[in-house]
């Protein structure tokens, strides 16, 4: 299967390197060199993104923002930052990853195979259903008595993360750390946030705790 990658960044000497090495990779490569260019290209339906943070204009962290609803796809950023607040933002805007300027072409590919063979994994589950509450894995919607939570990326991949892990407790920094792509680091900060935003959608349709893999953590 030939996956189709849109990278978005300003540097147009990365763009092309990034468009040699992943069109000898045998992707279909499509490049935006900013934000604009990125939403006008979001209706071809990426398969991955490649998102730089830093452009002028629109940065990565509004362009996530702006498409998160528009594509389920995994979207990785590209960025020369390292503060933890930016990394915390970026994830919260609905990015899936972080790689570091300047970054390891095969690291890089390594992060972005992760991503879509977990994707493909997860395409054929069956629904899960706890009490109340209903996962939906082909198109990543949780339900409750019938209720769709209107969830972030992240929201959603901690739920499903743990009722794909029924009977097992993790901390934070492990769930991130799953949810987080390839070799991430753990970031308790990151997850506490999205549990707390989670119980508060849940709490909006049902009065009961819902437990998301059996015996194990509860959201």
């Amino acid at each position: 299967m030939q996956y189709k990658i849109l990278i978005v960044d300003d540097d147009r000497e990365l763009l092309k390197m990034l468009n040699q090495y992943f069109t000898l990779k045998n992707y279909t490569v499509m490049i935006a060199e900013n934000g604009i260019e990125a939403m006008e290209k979001i209706s071809a339906n990426p398969d991955i993104i490649l998102l730089d943070v830093n452009m002028p204009g629109m940065d990565g962290i509004e362009v996530c923002r702006r498409i998160r609803d528009m594509v389920s796809c995994p979207i990785i950023f590209l960025t020369a930052k390292v503060e933890e607040q930016d990394r915390v933002m970026g994830l919260l805007s609905g990015g899936d990853d972080y790689v570091l300027k300047p970054f390891s072409l095969k690291e890089l590919d390594a992060r972005i195979i992760a991503h879509l063979k977990r994707r493909r994994t997860l395409h054929g589950k069956k629904n899960k259903v706890y009490g109340e509450l209903v996962i939906d894995y082909a198109s990543k919607c949780v339900h409750i008595k019938g209720n769709a939570l209107e969830l972030t990326k992240l929201e959603y991949d901690i739920i499903e993360f743990l009722s794909m892990n029924p009977e097992i407790v993790f901390d934070k920094e492990r769930i991130y750390e799953k949810i987080g792509g390839y070799d991430a680091e753990g970031d308790s900060r990151v997850v506490t946030e999205l549990i707390r935003r989670i119980r508060k959608k849940m709490k909006m349709y049902s009065e009961h705790e819902i437990y998301c893999n059996g015996m194990g953590e509860g959201i």
